[in-house]
């Protein structure tokens, strides 16, 4: 399995930015499908946006023309940057590495034990 962690979370007002990031010393994103997914306590996890390996993207509906998801150049960090926040997007997020296409898990959501998952990073945004 790969070992995913997530950093970027924190606390915003709505309107606001973040950028989340996924790092997984020693692996290349480009072997896997990368993606970003939320869970709110109590419901279930969700995909919020998947980069499959030749380089497609898909985004759930809630996240088109706010989030982008992206990998550096050195195919090693992932990202996922939000913009124009808003206090629905509070959720812990996670980062996963998954064996299938992103139409997949995106928004449909998946299992944690299908794949590699970071330990989450949590976002909050504030009215």
């Amino acid at each position: 399995q790969v070992k995913l962690t997530e950093s970027g979370g924190g606390s915003v007002q709505a309107g606001g930015s973040l950028r989340l990031s996924c790092k997984a010393p020693g692996y290349a994103f480009s072997m896997y499908t990368m993606a970003w997914f939320r869970q709110v306590s109590g419901k279930e996890r969700e995909g919020v946006a998947g980069l499959d390996k030749d380089g497609s993207k898909k985004y759930a509906d809630f996240a088109k023309g706010r989030f982008t998801i992206s990998k550096d150049s050195a195919d090693t960090t992932l990202h996922l940057h939000m913009s124009n926040l808003k206090p629905e997007d509070t959720a812990m997020y996670y980062c996963a590495a998954v064996p299938v296409d992103a139409d997949l898990v995106v928004p449909r959501g998946v299992s944690e034990s299908f794949g590699s998952w970071g330990q989450g990073t949590q976002v909050t945004v504030s009215s």
